[in-house]
């Protein structure tokens, strides 16, 4: 699935936007999951 959004993207005016992915830690188990979003480039630092 991420291939193909991937390759959406790079059509047309979708190469000012890019997939982040982080990995957040879950105050109740411990364990890890991770947060997958596509946003524009300008907000790339605030979202890390």
């Amino acid at each position: 699935m991420a291939k193909k959004s991937v390759a959406s993207l790079q059509k047309g005016g979708g190469k000012q936007h890019s997939k982040v992915i982080k990995m957040v830690k879950s105050p109740k188990s411990g364990s890890y999951t991770f947060k997958e979003e596509i946003i524009h480039n300008d907000r790339l630092k605030d979202w890390f």
